[in-house]
């Protein structure tokens, strides 16, 4: 990835946007510190990584987890109702 002064992509803004309209992307920097990423519109959208399984064996859930017994439920509703 081309790193890019702030000041230098000014002087030479022409260039450099041609340069990632032919998919050569760059950053433009300040003060050594990255600002904004350069790309063609063109371009692949990046990758989004999916993490599935992330936390597999490390979590157990019971088997009757969606599953809540009629007295349970009650007493979630049940207000004191003589």
């Amino acid at each position: 990835m081309k790193r890019v002064d702030i000041d230098s992509a000014k002087e030479n803004l022409s260039k450099l946007v041609d340069k990632a309209a032919k998919g050569e992307f760059f950053v433009i920097t300040k003060a050594g510190r990255p600002l904004v990423k350069v790309v063609a519109l063109d371009s692949p959208l990046p990758r989004v990584v999916r993490r599935l399984g992330f936390i597999a064996k490390q979590i157990r859930v019971p088997e009757d987890f969606d599953q809540m017994s009629d007295k349970e439920i009650g007493s979630m509703f049940d207000s004191g109702k003589s």
